[in-house]
């Protein structure tokens, strides 16, 4: 079943906003890494930003100062704002955990189906 799931993405004009979320299932247990990434049409996937556990944060300097992840532990769930949006900001965003094992410490990645954003007029 789906374990990530992922909503919040959509059409939006140029210097919009948009909020996306990303909720892990229970089955998913320290969510070490939570992130979200994107990929444009022939473009790689990339990295948008992240977030540890203990709320440590990474952004892609395209996104920094624009873009807020955040997250709930309670709710397992991954929070990407993203405002003052421009059209390269354009691509399909995939929710992304990193899940560490607590006794062995092995990872498992997990990624959401992905929710498309495009920024538009």
């Amino acid at each position: 079943q789906e374990q990530l799931a992922e909503s919040g993405g959509g059409l939006v004009q140029p210097g919009g906003s948009l909020r996306l979320s990303c909720a892990a299932s229970g089955s998913i247990f320290s969510g070490n890494v939570m992130g979200w990434y994107r990929q444009a049409p022939e473009n790689e996937r990339e990295l948008v930003a992240s977030i540890t556990s203990g709320g440590s944060t990474n952004y892609a300097d395209s996104v920094k100062g624009r873009f807020t992840i955040s997250r709930d532990n309670a709710k397992n769930t991954v929070y990407l704002q993203m405002n003052s949006l421009k059209p390269e900001d354009t691509a399909v965003y995939y929710c992304n955990v990193v899940d560490e094992d607590v006794v062995s410490g092995v990872p498992t990645e997990y990624w959401g189906q992905g929710t498309p954003v495009t920024v538009s007029s």
